[in-house]
């Protein structure tokens, strides 16, 4: 049976974007985002899996000048192996690059780097060493949780942190089996544990969980316990009625006009020659939304000219 495409969205905040992102992990990547910077640490972004893009909408405020954000999701492209497109067609079928767009468009002027395909293309397109920040939300797969926990190593400068989703869920044990196996045998240690994420670092993490259990000790909105396991301090918390950090409304909600982001390169067969090739790129690749707006801004700047 094929699942029918999610109806265009127009959230006017960003819990009207659906997506698994709790205020309890909105708080710690806001923390941890606001700490780096108060620091010094300039470093680009990195999203490995953006479903409709909640977190990246989140995770891109704290974009810096001379920052770059990239993303990386199949979208509706096809798969690299079987057992990827298996779980791809059972949980995402009905999820679409335009969607996506259309929602991160929604709370931000310009649209990240968007890589469509699957997480094997980020070594070859992010700079070793060129990150502060890697959100690895992808193939709930034990091979390709393996591949992008590599990918995020390669990529994270000094101060950097990974978030490993979904390592602990019943239904994603491939996730716990590499993150796992990636703190006890490859060198990642753990910052802390949410109910949903792992937050975890190649350098040394006390400072910043010495920073969390002052934060978080003694609240009521949020259960903290400190445990030792294999030598590695965890850090854990789990909310009770945290709120989740204040965020800007969309621009449905205050009335701003759209965006209209840049053209995507042509495809691999060679770049579109003439106004009328971009044109035809622009209406395959753009969202039917973004398309009508250039053809009345177009249209609109005729009759301005006398050209009806």
């Amino acid at each position: 049976m094929t699942t029918a495409p999610l109806p265009a969205q127009r959230p006017r905040e960003l819990n009207d974007v659906r997506g698994w992102f709790p205020p309890l992990d909105q708080v710690l990547f806001e923390w941890t985002l606001d700490r780096q910077e108060a620091r010094g640490l300039r470093g680009d972004l990195l999203e490995i899996g953006v479903f409709l893009g909640k977190s990246a909408i989140f995770a891109g405020r704290h974009l810096q000048d001379g920052e770059s954000f990239t993303v990386c999701d199949l979208f509706e492209g096809k798969a690299p192996d079987e057992a990827n497109r298996a779980e791809s067609t059972k949980s995402y079928s009905a999820l679409t690059r335009a969607a996506f767009e259309a929602n991160y468009l929604a709370f931000h002027q310009e649209l990240p780097r968007v890589l469509q395909g699957p997480s094997s293309l980020v070594p070859g397109a992010v700079a070793a060493g060129s990150c502060r920040f890697v959100h690895v939300d992808g193939s709930h797969l034990y091979e390709h949780v393996h591949q992008d926990i590599t990918a995020a190593r390669e990529v994270l400068r000094p101060g950097g942190v990974v978030v490993l989703d979904d390592f602990r869920s019943e239904h994603t044990p491939g996730v716990a089996v590499a993150a796992w196996e990636a703190v006890l045998v490859r060198g990642l240690r753990p910052v802390c544990l949410s109910t949903q994420k792992l937050y975890a670092t190649w350098d040394d993490p006390t400072a910043m969980q010495d920073e969390l259990i002052e934060r978080f000790r003694g609240r009521a909105d949020c259960h903290l316990s400190v445990q030792q396991a294999a030598g590695h301090r965890l850090v854990r918390l789990k909310s009770k009625g945290l709120a989740a950090p204040a965020f800007p409304q969309s621009r449905h909600a205050t009335g701003e006009p759209a965006p209209v982001p840049a053209l995507r390169p042509a495809a691999p067969g060679g770049p579109a020659r003439g106004r009328g090739a971009a044109r035809r790129v622009a209406a395959d690749l753009l969202p039917p939304v973004v398309t009508r707006a250039v053809r009345r801004s177009r249209a609109a700047r005729r009759a301005a000219n006398g050209r009806g």
